[in-house]
């Protein structure tokens, strides 16, 4: 044999560059299922079966062009980890050489070099061409850098690659940025009618590895009666022409909006397929071009809808390979709580994370202010050990891949990394919380109380977050006024806020 090519569960790419060469005469493909990347970390049940469903679907598709494939599935072989499970195919296999694309996960890059030192077997390591940046790039970028940051990477990224650029050089529409057209809420009336996404229901292949989950990791949290996601390239082409068709349009405004009984609303639901490389960011962009330029999606819609794929995603996993390893246990603020145990349950009084957890078990999706500015603002108001708050993002999430998880959940989300990911940590009270859903109108807590029987949790949080870290930000150019804020506040106050605070964590630990 000359070449072993590693195809693994998130590189279910027809382009990939592991297939450059490819010689059905001389290569092989190897794909595995290892339970050690279901129980790495506590992973939802869908979570695992978009995984397993969407590699059976790739497998059936290699194998129906006649390519010679090894597929490990689960059950069929004693081997927890990839690693092991590799190391043993080579020896018996005995390659000339390993192949796989760039991994998304640094302990999986670490593990496949060690593997094939040990075995004496060259690994060629190739670059992931799903994405518009490569590694080297955005190293090549940050060495140019004082302080990174992701808007002058956007920029600069649609300046090179032409996405919404006029023939002058100028952004199409004439400005880069249209956050400010993007933060409305519904107000009391709600969204009305939100047209659905398009459901995929599971054919035979998706309904045995469901049945298979639900058996063999029947204790892993989470639901599968919901599951209906896209796990081929076909039905991942279907839900980008169902995005763009009924949900662009009105994504940009409601971007930041949330309602209690549409836990989708506009958002496109097209990261899962993204990040299983099942679409490529490229096409996803020019569909939403191209729906502007056919007067069928206004510019607020579809720029705010482009930063989110060329800006966001690419800037992030530029940034995980900067930073890791060092990632995984960057703690800026010295949070150390435990995750308190409502994530895992939705129990709890607080509405707003009543409901998003609760639809994040059944459905293992949220959209980025559900996560952001509920779930993850509650953490770090709480001082939750980041790793811990990571842990937990990458285990219910469908689309949760370690280099997209990473910088969103311990850098955007939880400010552990001091900076690099956002200029600010992203805390509000309750009142943003109010302001951008209907979550508060059904709960007994009250948004603009602090301290006492109604008091709402995230606003006596946050009143004891600027408390408890008053000297990092009071000099702070985007947090002085909020710390200003808690200075007017007489010392009695701060008093009861803090062992209000107190309260909740021995309580909700």
């Amino acid at each position: 044999m000359r070449n072993l090519i590693v195809v693994l569960g998130d590189q279910l790419d027809e382009q990939s560059s592991a297939f450059d060469g490819f010689d059905p005469t001389q290569d092989r493909l190897w794909m595995c299922e290892a339970a050690a990347e279901a129980n790495y970390v506590w992973s939802h049940k869908t979570r695992i079966a978009i995984f397993l469903a969407a590699m059976r679907h790739f497998r059936d598709a290699l194998t129906a062009r006649g390519w010679p494939l090894d597929y490990h599935a689960t059950g069929t072989h004693p081997h927890a980890t990839l690693a092991d499970a590799l190391a043993a195919s080579i020896a018996v296999l005995k390659p000339a050489a390993v192949i796989v694309v760039e991994p998304g996960e640094w302990r999986l890059a670490q593990d496949f070099e060690r593997v094939c030192a040990a075995a004496g077997v060259p690994l060629d390591v190739r670059v992931d061409r799903h994405f518009i940046t490569t590694v080297a790039e955005f190293r090549a970028w940050m060495g140019s850098r004082k302080q990174p940051r992701m808007e002058h990477f956007y920029r600069a990224v649609r300046q090179r690659t032409g996405v919404l650029m006029d023939a002058d050089g100028q952004p199409e529409g004439g400005e880069w940025n249209y956050d400010h057209d993007n933060r409305e809420a519904f107000g009391k009336s709600g969204p009305g009618f939100v047209p659905k996404p398009r459901r995929f229901l599971p054919d035979a292949v998706t309904a045995e590895v469901l049945a298979m989950v639900a058996e063999r990791y029947a204790d892993h949290p989470g639901e599968l009666q919901h599951f209906d996601w896209p796990v081929t390239r076909a039905d991942a082409l279907n839900a980008l022409d169902d995005f763009i068709e009924h949900r662009l349009t009105a994504f940009g405004p409601f971007e930041d909006a949330v309602w209690d009984t549409e836990p989708l609303l506009y958002h496109s639901r097209l990261s899962a397929a993204m990040n299983l490389k099942l679409l490529n960011p490229r096409e996803v962009i020019d569909a939403a071009v191209a729906a502007y330029h056919a007067k069928r999606a206004p510019i607020a819609s579809v720029e705010g809808f482009v930063r989110q794929i060329i800006g966001w995603r690419e800037y992030v996993r530029g940034l995980y390979f900067w930073h890791m390893p060092a990632y995984l246990d960057d703690n800026a603020l010295g949070a150390e709580q435990p995750l308190p145990k409502l994530y895992w349950t939705g129990d709890t009084e607080m509405n707003c994370l009543k409901h998003v957890v609760r639809d994040t078990l059944a459905h293992g999706y949220a959209h980025h202010i559900q996560r952001l500015m509920i779930t993850g603002l509650f953490a770090l108001l709480f001082g939750v050990r980041p790793r811990a708050v990571h842990e937990w993002y990458l285990a219910v999430y469908v689309d949760a891949v370690e280099w997209v998880e990473v910088p969103n959940t311990i850098g955007m989300s939880q400010f552990a990394d001091g900076g690099l990911m956002g200029s600010k940590p992203y805390i509000a009270s309750g009142k943003y919380i109010d302001k951008m859903s209907n979550y508060c109108k059904g709960c007994r807590f009250d948004p603009g109380v602090s301290t006492g029987p109604k008091a709402c949790p995230f606003t006596t949080l946050y009143w004891d977050f600027l408390d408890r870290h008053r000297e990092r930000f009071a000099g702070h150019p985007r947090l002085v006024m909020q710390v200003r804020n808690l200075d007017r506040l007489k010392p009695e106050a701060i008093a009861a806020i803090r062992g209000e605070a107190a309260l909740l964590r021995e309580r909700l630990a």
